[in-house]
C-alpha cells in the first residue's frame, strides 16, 4: 500500500516519509534518511538498510521500538547500529540482492495475492535456467533496462543468478553489483517467454546482446519482487 520507498512531492504514502516521520518523533527534531536500494510502487523489501544523520543522543533500543511505536502495521524497524560518519547506505553498498516469487499453478493464489506474480500456464523451468546464466557476469544490459532510468552506465555485474522451485513457487534469486530500474522485472519478463516456450533459450542471448529494451520481454508486475538485502565490507560491520 506504499508508493515506492521514495518521498513525492504530493502528498502520497511513502516508505520514506512513514520511517523519516517515526525517527523524527524520537528526536523531537527532522531526521532525513537514506536508503541502500530504492522500490517502486508494489514492491517489498525484506531488509533495507538506511543511515540517518543526527547529533541527538538514543540508544539503539530507542530508535527500533520507539521508531517502530509511530510506524503503521506494514512497515517495521528491525535493528540499528552506530556507523562512522563516512557511511552512506547506498554509495557504501557493494551488491544488491533481489528476489522474484512466482506462483505456477492453474489456480490462483488466495493467501499470496498482491505478494508474488501468479503465472497459471506452466512454464519449463529447466529452460528457464539455462537462460540465466547468459546473464550472469558483467555485461550491458540496456535492453533490461526502463527508458526512465537515471544510471550513469548500463553495464553491470549479476554476481549471482538462480531459479529455484520452492512449494509450487519458482523463485529468481539475483545479486548484482547495481541494478538499472526495473533491471530484475524485465529480466523476469523476459524468462517468461521463455518459460511459456514462446522464445528459445537462444532468443536471450540476442536481446542481450541488441542492447534494445523493445526486443525483450515486459516488465513483470511489482508485486513479485522483494528487495532482499544490501551488502557491505566487513569494516562497517553490519
Amino acid at each position: 500500500k506504499f508508493h515506492g520507498w521514495q518521498s513525492q512531492k504530493n502528498d502520497i504514502r511513502t516508505v520514506q516519509d512513514c520511517v523519516q516521520f517515526a525517527l523524527s518523533k524520537i528526536a523531537n527534531c527532522p531526521i532525513v534518511v537514506f536508503c541502500a536500494g530504492r522500490t517502486d510502487t508494489g514492491v517489498h523489501a525484506k531488509e533495507q538498510i538506511i543511515h540517518f544523520e543526527t547529533h541527538i543522543q538514543r540508544t539503539e533500543t530507542a530508535w527500533v521500538l520507539g521508531g517502530n511505536a509511530h510506524l503503521p502495521n506494514d512497515v517495521s524497524l528491525l535493528w540499528a547500529k552506530v556507523v562512522d560518519d563516512d557511511f552512506h547506505a547506498r554509495f557504501d553498498a557493494v551488491a544488491r540482492e533481489y528476489k522474484y516469487y512466482i506462483v505456477n499453478h492453474k489456480i490462483r493464489p488466495s493467501l499470496l495475492n498482491g505478494l508474488v506474480l501468479w503465472e497459471p500456464r506452466k512454464l519449463d523451468l529447466t529452460k528457464m535456467q539455462k537462460a540465466t546464466k547468459i546473464l550472469l557476469g558483467e555485461h550491458n544490459f540496456s535492453a533490461f533496462r526502463s527508458s526512465v532510468c537515471q544510471a550513469k552506465s548500463p553495464i553491470k555485474t549479476i554476481e549471482k543468478i538462480k531459479l529455484t522451485l520452492e512449494n509450487e513457487q519458482i523463485v529468481l534469486t539475483i545479486k548484482a553489483n547495481a541494478f538499472l530500474h526495473h533491471m530484475v522485472r524485465n529480466i523476469v519478463g523476459t524468462l517468461l517467454k521463455v518459460g511459456r516456450d514462446e522464445k528459445s533459450v537462444q532468443w536471450v542471448q540476442d536481446v542481450l546482446i541488441s542492447q534494445d529494451r523493445k526486443k525483450a520481454g515486459m516488465t513483470a508486475p511489482p508485486e513479485g519482487l522483494y528487495f532482499i538485502k544490501a551488502f557491505y565490507l566487513d569494516k562497517f560491520g553490519l
